[in-house]
């Protein structure tokens, strides 16, 4: 079985919406700072888009342990199911996979050592850091600031994408 059909099973076994094999592809979205300062509080502005990170523990999103979607806060992209969502212990939401297409990586090394960060495919805001020491079946660890985020329970239908 391929990763990707193994995790469509498992999503669908825990309660969660398979994905599609082949997501729709993602077109950015182009705003300025300007205009990302005017939509979000000054603490998600910071988060997304000056890469700052939130005291670890202090999400609610920690402990949301419901059925449902987590979209960018920024231009409410899905980017992961409940199903991918684990308790990594660390303070800050954790995934074991993201739905495929949604993100972008790039090597960040504002701690002097290289690390991976990754960001909303669709307006490019940041959402955390990707580890190697995390659960099966991937392995990874998708870190996330809660702020971040946005949570949408099953049952509700996704908001619109921002324009």
């Amino acid at each position: 079985m391929q990763r990707r059909q193994f995790l469509a099973t498992l999503i669908a076994a825990f309660g969660g919406s398979a994905m599609a094999a082949t997501p729709d592809p993602v077109v950015p979205l182009k705003k300025s700072h300007k205009e990302w300062k005017t939509l979000l509080s000054p603490e998600r502005y910071a988060v997304l888009f000056e890469e700052d990170t939130e005291r670890p523990g202090s999400s609610p999103l920690n402990r949301e342990k419901r059925t449902g979607t987590f979209v960018c806060a920024a231009c409410l992209l899905p980017l992961f199911e409940s199903a991918m969502k684990y308790d990594s212990g660390t303070g800050w939401p954790s995934f074991f996979d993201v739905i495929p297409g949604r993100t972008i990586t790039r090597t960040d090394y504002k701690l002097i050592y290289p690390r991976k960060e990754y960001h909303c495919a669709r307006c490019g805001g940041h959402q955390g850091h990707v580890f190697d020491d995390g659960p099966a079946p991937t392995g990874l660890r998708y870190c996330n600031n809660g702020l971040a985020l946005e949570f949408v329970p099953a049952g509700q239908p996704l908001p619109a994408l921002k324009t």
